[in-house]
Order: C-alpha cells, then sequence, then structure tokens
C-alpha cells in the first residue's frame, strides 16, 4: 500500500527523485514504486490516503494511474523500461475488475491521455477508480440529452494538457473527479492550467468532485458520502451547465 511509502519517505523525496539530477546526468535512476492508492474499504483514513498531489510537487517522479486492466498491464511495461523513477498508482478495489487484455507484447505510451467516451456538452477529467463514477454519472445524464466527454487521464505526470485542451476548446465546459482531497489537488492544477491555455473557451467556472476535507471516516455510511460518486458528479455538471442556461 502507498500509504506505508511514508515510512521511506525520506529516500524517494531526497533520493530517487532527485538523484539524476544531482549526479549531472550521469546516474539514472531505473525503479517503479507499484502499490494500491486511495481508500479501500473501511481502512480508515490511516490507509486511505491519495498521494498523487504529494508526489505530484515533485519534479522527478513520474506518476502513473490507470483506470483499467488493459492500461494497467501496458504502462506497467512502459514504466519498467523507462530510466526514470515511476510512482505506479492501483486501486485495491479494481484487481478483481477484468478486462480484455493481450497477450502479446503491448506498450501503452506514458503521457497521453485518452477520450474514452465522446460527448458535446462538457468534459469530465479523471483517473484511475473515479473513471468508474464519471462512466455511471455520464450513462445517468445520457438519458436527459446531455452528452459527456470523459477524458482517463491514465497518467498524471507528465499530464497531457494537449487532450484536455482540446476537449475543452470543443466543449466549452469542464469538471474534473479526482479521489484526493480538494486542497492543492490533481484537479486545482489541471483547472489552472485548463483557464491558464483555454480561458476564451470556457463558458463557465470550471468545477471539481473531490474527497472532502476530512481525514476519511472508517464509518461506512460517512465513508461514502465522503468521497466522489455518481451523483455528486451529476450535481456538478448540471452546476456547471446551469450557469450557461440561467
Amino acid at each position: 500500500s502507498f500509504n506505508f511509502s511514508f515510512v521511506a519517505f525520506d529516500q524517494l523525496v531526497s533520493n530517487a527523485c532527485k538523484t539524476y539530477y544531482m549526479s549531472g546526468n550521469r546516474f539514472k535512476v531505473p525503479i517503479v514504486f507499484r502499490g494500491p492508492n486511495g481508500a479501500a474499504a473501511q481502512v480508515s483514513c490511516q490507509h486511505s490516503h491519495a498521494v498523487e498531489a504529494i508526489y505530484g510537487n515533485l519534479p522527478g517522479f513520474i506518476i502513473i494511474a490507470p483506470s483499467n486492466a488493459y492500461d494497467a498491464k501496458g504502462l506497467l511495461k512502459a514504466a519498467i523500461r523507462n530510466n526514470n523513477p515511476v510512482i505506479f498508482l492501483e486501486n485495491e478495489l479494481q484487481y478483481g475488475a477484468k478486462d480484455e487484455v493481450p497477450v502479446e507484447e503491448y506498450l501503452v505510451p506514458i503521457g497521453k491521455a485518452k477520450v474514452i467516451k465522446e460527448g458535446k456538452h462538457i468534459t469530465l477529467i479523471s483517473y484511475s477508480r473515479m473513471i468508474d463514477h464519471c462512466l455511471a454519472a455520464a450513462h445517468m445524464l445520457e438519458k436527459r440529452g446531455i452528452e459527456v466527454e470523459i477524458i482517463d487521464l491514465r497518467t498524471i505526470k507528465p499530464l497531457d494538457m494537449g487532450a484536455i485542451c482540446n476537449s475543452v476548446r470543443k466543449t466549452h465546459f469542464a469538471v474534473m473527479v479526482e479521489e484526493g482531497h480538494i486542497f492543492a489537488g490533481i484537479s486545482a492544477e489541471i483547472g489552472f492550467q485548463i483557464q491558464e491555455q483555454c480561458f476564451d473557451f470556457l463558458d463557465a467556472p470550471l468545477a471539481r468532485v473531490c474527497q472532502k476535507e476530512t481525514p476519511l471516516p472508517y464509518n461506512k455510511i460517512l465513508e461514502k458520502e465522503s468521497q466522489p460518486n455518481p451523483q455528486r458528479i451529476v450535481d456538478a455538471i448540471e452546476k456547471t451547465l446551469y450557469v450557461r442556461n440561467k
């Protein structure tokens, strides 16, 4: 579990992501740190950290967070072949999920997001397990004629702003979803870059759906309520589109 990476935090932060730079490009650090990230089921706040924003603040790390088995295999192989330290974030609640995974060799390129559902009304940006909630929310809205475009980041760092901006310039609206906390999170960084690069294309303020600003409760009902879920995503999308139409 990536919660236990904090025990080795000094080695990761002071050594792994800085050695190439501090050695004047002489020593590469081809290592993959792989493990579960985010909440499982009632493992309480000490074992439910979403660490991508913490490690994303440190230059030198590549951060990968696949949402399905196909991407997980292809990205893990790409990570192993990379000469930089890679934080490879999985989600324990997805370990039982099944997908079509080729037996033959294949790689998924690092740093390339994927449009997994095309739509024209609003862009939904997420990664890892939250993609499942995004798809559920999009299905709920589709019944009412709202077509949501979903971008699966796959790689958090480097961030594929090209794919994000192409979608936002088409839909003119954007909502970001992450399992981590809202303050100083991945959505905050994406949102800033969107307004920096696509400000003239936005027809409403950006919105975020994140874990609420509290340590994750152990109680099953409170745990569910504090995390992003399909209904919270639907509410954020409706509010964002309402700003334009009121």
